[in-house]
C-alpha cells in the first residue's frame, strides 16, 4: 500500500471513529479513523482490511503514557523538543511505538529532535540509552543508524575508550560490528592512516608490556586484598579461640577451689 499523500487536518476528521484500548488500564481512545489511518500503515492494515470492519482495537502491552503523547502529536503535528537529558526516556519509547505503528512522520520528528538535541548540547548518546535501542528494534531501524554514527565519533575521536564502553563493545558483537561499518564509510585518505607494516614494531610492543603489567598490578592488588581480608577474619578467630580458652581456665580453678 502506497504512502498517502499529506493533506491538511480538516480533511482527515472524518465522522467515523475508532476505539483504541491501551495499556493494562485498558484505556479507551476514541480517535478519527482516517486521521489515524492516514498516519500510520500499521492501522491502515488493520482499519482498512478487506476481511475485517472493526471499529475497536486493542493495545495491552503499549505504554499509556507513550500513546498519550503519540495522540498529541496525531493531532497537533507538534513534537515538545527535549529540554534535557532524561526528557529523551519518553521520546525515545514514543520512537518504538512509531517504528512499530509504521508512521513515517513521527519516526522522521524524533529522529531530527534527538539529533538537534545531541547537537546543541554538545554531547552523545550514552550507553544506556544506545543498549535500550538496539534491544527493542531492528538492525534497519533509523535510530540505530543516527546512534551508533554518533558514538562511531565520539569513540573514534575521544581520548581513549571508556571502560563501560569497551566492556559493552566486548559483549555486544553487532554494535562493535555497526561501529565499525560507520567508520568505514567515512571514507579516511590512506595517508591520513596509520600503517603497522611501515612502522617499527617497537610501540607495539611498548604499549603491549605497558597493559601486561598493569594487568599484573591490578591482580596483585587484589590478591593482596584477600590474603589481607583472610588474615584478619583468622586473627578475629584466634581472638575469640584465646577469650573462650581464658573463660575456660577461669571455670576450671573455681570447680578446683570447690
Amino acid at each position: 500500500m502506497a504512502e498517502p499523500r499529506e493533506r491538511p487536518l480538516h480533511e482527515l476528521l472524518s465522522s467515523r471513529m475508532v476505539d483504541i484500548y491501551v495499556g493494562e488500564e485498558n484505556t479507551c481512545w476514541t480517535l478519527h479513523e482516517k486521521l489515524l489511518c492516514h498516519r500510520s500503515r500499521f492501522f491502515r492494515n488493520i482499519f482498512y482490511s478487506k476481511t475485517s470492519k472493526n471499529s475497536r482495537y486493542g493495545l495491552p502491552d503499549e505504554s499509556d503514557e507513550a500513546f498519550r503523547r503519540l495522540v498529541g502529536w496525531l493531532y497537533s503535528d507538534y513534537l515538545a523538543p527535549p529540554s534535557e537529558e532524561k526528557d529523551l526516556t519518553y521520546l525515545l519509547d514514543l520512537y518504538l511505538m512509531a517504528e512499530k505503528f509504521e508512521m513515517k512522520k513521527l519516526v522522521l520528528d524524533i529522529l531530527e529532535a534527538v539529533r538537534k538535541f545531541y547537537h546543541d548540547n554538545d554531547s552523545w548518546p550514552s550507553l544506556r540509552r544506545t543498549q535500550y535501542i538496539y534491544a527493542n528494534t531492528e538492525m534497519e531501524s533509523p535510530m540505530r543508524q543516527l546512534l551508533v554514527q554518533c558514538v562511531a565519533r565520539m569513540l573514534v575521536l575521544g581520548d581513549g575508550m571508556p571502560a563501560h564502553w569497551e566492556r559493552a563493545l566486548r559483549n555486544n558483537g553487532q554494535l562493535s560490528v555497526d561501529i565499525i561499518l560507520t567508520v568505514q564509510k567515512w571514507h579516511f585518505e590512506p595517508e591520513n592512516v596509520p600503517d603497522a607494516r611501515e612502522q617499527s614494531v617497537e610501540p607495539i610492543m611498548e604499549e603491549a608490556m605497558e597493559r601486561i603489567e598493569s594487568k599484573r598490578e591490578a591482580e596483585g592488588e587484589e590478591e593482596e586484598e584477600e590474603l589481607t581480608n583472610g588474615v584478619e577474619h583468622e586473627d578475629q578467630e584466634e581472638g575469640n579461640g584465646g577469650e573462650e580458652q581464658k573463660e575456660g581456665k577461669k571455670e576450671g580453678a573455681k570447680k578446683e577451689e570447690k
